[in-house]
């Protein structure tokens, strides 16, 4: 049997939540909920925004729900130092003495909602102590909490797993597809000089895209194996995630820590996209719902994806996934939570307009759906799969997509394909789009819900419908009977990437025949310890017990912690040697 890659860990912060623990898809298929659970999901909106208090045993006031429910997905600016009311601009004017001059105004930003972090969400808190994140761009503070919170639903001490392995036998792959521009980063230093104000010696260095990774390495996990990132603009993380899956199946890797990190919600990001004419911006909203000057847009249904849209949201988010290769996790009691069958990456030839959609989608789409019907059959590829579409909520991805994943559905016999798209509740987060889409599809098989594109109430007449059936609203899923699900990202500039992922159900049918019974009973003991370490872990976060894992300096490694041999190389702190 090939070997498998398979999720053993996740962690992040979207605008439904916090990742572990299944809280941000709860958030998203809320009314679906138990009583019970929707407490428990806004205790755990409640603590993004208050770290330190114990919410275990709360309950939430109607008001105080309904205040942290409104105060997540896709909504108005409420989360951000700016005032997106009051957004300053430089504008050039001539004085009485024909001098050329500058003046400052404050205008509204034409784009008045995205996809934010959870209100009162603010990364440097959950530090252990928070002056430790003074000068760090958001989006490298959100990776640091989405590594941390993936080793907390791990379930697995990290020093001692890492012990199994040699050092080179660990990757990072993880980044951004903007890099950092905010004020402590390429923002920052690219505004110094306008503003009067001196450059630090950290913004130019801390922008850069692939920081992501080296502050997992250096703050996180002390990595000293493989480690980068791979751009893809909005197919990003699926291209990190090709190469983790690689890495692993040739067994240059046993274990891999995949994520994308992205915070563009700045002002000067948003008139970027605004200028693009790619966003959904408050006039378009209003034009588009026929709304009086007066009557403000309905900002949660700000991103319709397939439906009548007017452009995409953005939104901000840090995912990582723990991938390892089967046997380490069944040596070691890891859950696991899906296998990764394959993903594919084409651009599009030739074009005219570089941010216009090409075919290299119904190359990588075409190609993911032959090689799952090469692992699983053609009757589960036609009956029991699913799509989590790229979905951008703009008039031509609607189009483009629909018409990609009609025609191919119709290829492979495929009748009433399910298909959603989680931009309607969570935005556009650029790079770490398909992270999000990755994060529903495992609650989807946790939970037993495909989340519905609520948002939009009814497909635009220009979008394709033979042989699909778009979910618009949240419909009941049977992990045993839908065990294949379709990740689909386009990107900007012909960054096209699909990849299909298998439920722990079917993945565990596979692995049951691979090491027998006695070794699927032992590895089930070894879990269940890992499955309690995880949802203790969830417990201690609700209960205000645990803190980023955050280490400046710790145990650093000097030239004479290195021992060298002509066949292999030591390394203080590790147990086994890298191998030459």
């Amino acid at each position: 049997m090939r070997k498998l890659a398979v999720i053993c860990g996740f962690g992040g912060i979207n605008a439904a939540g916090r990742s572990s623990g299944w809280h941000a898809f709860n958030r998203v298929v809320f009314d679906q909920l138990s009583s019970a659970e929707q407490q428990q999901t806004v205790r755990a909106l409640t603590q993004l925004a208050q770290p330190q208090t114990d919410l275990r045993h709360t309950i939430m006031a109607a008001d105080e729900q309904q205040t942290r429910l409104n105060g997540s997905l896709i909504r108005q600016w409420d989360n951000q130092l700016w005032d997106a009311n009051a957004v300053p601009v430089h504008e050039p004017f001539t004085d009485e003495q024909g001098q050329a001059c500058w003046r400052l105004r404050h205008q509204r930003l034409p784009v008045q909602s995205a996809g934010q972090a959870p209100i009162g969400f603010t990364p440097e808190q959950h530090y252990p102590q928070p002056t430790q994140a003074r000068h760090h761009p958001r989006g490298l503070q959100m990776a640091l909490y989405a590594a941390s919170d993936a080793l907390g639903q791990l379930g697995y001490n990290w020093e001692h797993l890492r012990q199994h392995l040699r050092p080179d036998q660990i990757a990072v792959y993880a980044g951004s597809a903007m890099g950092q521009l905010d004020a402590q980063s390429h923002g920052g230093m690219l505004q110094a000089a306008l503003q009067g104000k001196r450059t630090s010696a950290k913004q130019c260095a801390l922008g850069l895209a692939e920081m992501t990774a080296d502050f997992i390495n250096a703050y996180v996990l002390g990595n000293v194996g493989a480690t980068g990132t791979m751009m893809g603009a909005c197919a990003s993380f699926l291209y990190n995630l090709k190469i983790g899956l690689d890495d692993i199946q040739s067994g240059r890797r046993r274990l891999v820590l995949v994520g994308n990190s992205e915070s563009p919600l700045t002002p000067e990001i948003v008139q970027g996209y605004h200028a693009m004419t790619a966003l959904a911006s408050e006039a378009k909203l209003r034009e588009l719902d026929q709304l009086n000057p007066d009557e403000l847009p309905n900002w949660r249904r700000a991103s319709r994806p397939f439906g009548q849209n007017c452009g995409f949201t953005l939104g901000e988010s840090a995912q990582c996934f723990i991938l390892c290769d089967d046997e380490l996790a069944i040596e070691l009691g890891l859950t696991i939570y899906a296998a990764v069958g394959d993903v594919f990456t084409h651009a599009d030839g030739f074009k005219s307009s570089i941010a216009s959609p090409g075919i290299g989608n119904y190359l990588t789409l075409g190609k993911a759906m032959g090689e799952a019907r090469r692992w699983l059959g053609d009757d589960l590829l036609r009956s029991g799969s699913f799509v989590q579409a790229h979905g951008s909520s703009t008039p031509q991805n609607r189009t483009t997509e629909s018409e990609i994943l009609s025609r191919l559905a119709t290829t492979f016999g495929i009748r009433h394909w399910p298909i959603t798209a989680m931009k309607a509740h969570l935005g556009h987060s650029i790079s770490a789009a398909s992270a999000d889409q990755l994060l529903m599809t495992l609650g989807s098989w946790q939970q037993g819900w495909l989340p519905g594109i609520t948002t939009t109430e009814a497909l635009a007449d220009d979008v394709h419908q033979q042989s699909l059936h778009f979910a618009l609203q949240h419909q009941p899923l049977d992990s045993t009977t839908t065990p294949l699900a379709f990740i689909n990202a386009k990107g900007f500039g012909g960054n096209n990437a699909s990849g299909f992922v298998i439920s722990p159900q079917q993945t565990a049918l596979w692995l049951q025949r691979k090491y027998g019974r006695q070794g699927w009973s032992e590895y089930q003991r070894k879990q269940s310890l890992t499955l309690a370490q995880s949802q203790a872990y969830d417990e201690a976060t609700l209960a205000g017990q645990t803190q980023l894992r955050y280490h400046f300096a710790h145990n650093e490694l000097q030239p004479d912690d290195v021992t060298l041999w002509d066949h292999s190389i030591a390394i203080r702190g590790w147990q086994q040697r890298v191998l030459l």
